[in-house]
């Protein structure tokens, strides 16, 4: 039998534990990539409010979460909160983690993307009589998305590589049921290329989507 042989054998052998990881990778990524674009409209929302101590507050949430590594974040989360008595799921533990994380980035998108919005057509709504809340509804929201949807489709990408550090705190995703593939027979090389095939693969998916989604919202230098 050869090497590839064997390691056909322990892959089908083992297989219903890698599709249940595969399953729990896809939940993690849609979960944490559902929450995380609405944190991020949420954070994105208060950082433009009038009250000059919120706005400073929301930057200093945004800094200090892209400033943490992801990794830093999980692990404060997932061994640092029971020395004061606050236990929770490793997959508990991987959305509320990822949500903080993501939604900061998906803010700092939306607000790159409101910084290239027409100053005098939010000076117009406002002499209009529209609120805070009516001009943030009605014509920066719509705006911002259609312009950060590249950014926003390029997180999701990101947290689908990122759902690999979720192993670490114990959560049996995708990447985790190879890790054990890979220490049954002891063939790294090809468990691990079993890996980067089906992640590419979903990640292509993925990026057929947002092209579709692009071209749909008509981006600007979408077309030519």
């Amino acid at each position: 039998m050869t090497a590839w042989q064997s390691f056909a054998g322990d892959l089908l052998e083992q297989w219903p534990l890698l599709a249940t990881g595969l399953r729990q990778t896809l939940v993690l990524t849609l979960t944490v990539s559902l929450t995380g674009f609405l944190g991020g409209v949420l954070v994105f929302y208060l950082g433009l409010s009038p009250r000059r101590w919120l706005r400073g507050l929301i930057n200093g949430y945004i800094s200090f979460l892209i400033g943490m590594p992801l990794i830093v974040l999980l692990f404060l989360m997932y061994y640092g909160l029971p020395q004061w008595g606050i236990r929770l799921s490793p997959f508990a533990v991987a959305v509320v983690g990822f949500t903080l994380n993501v939604a900061a980035y998906n803010a700092a998108y939306l607000r790159t993307a409101y910084n290239g919005l027409d100053a005098v057509e939010l000076e117009a709504a406002s002499a209009q009589g529209f609120g805070h809340g009516q001009r943030f509804r009605f014509i920066i929201l719509p705006q911002v998305l259609r312009l950060s949807v590249p950014a926003l489709t390029n997180q999701v990408i990101l947290n689908l590589k990122d759902s690999t550090l979720a192993f670490l705190i114990q959560y049996t995703e995708f990447f985790a049921r190879v890790q054990e593939l890979a220490s049954t027979n002891f063939q790294f090389f090809k468990a691990y290329l079993l890996a980067a095939v089906v992640y590419l693969a979903l990640v292509s998916v993925v990026v057929v989507a947002a092209r579709a989604l692009e071209r749909r919202l008509i981006l600007p230098g979408s077309l030519h």
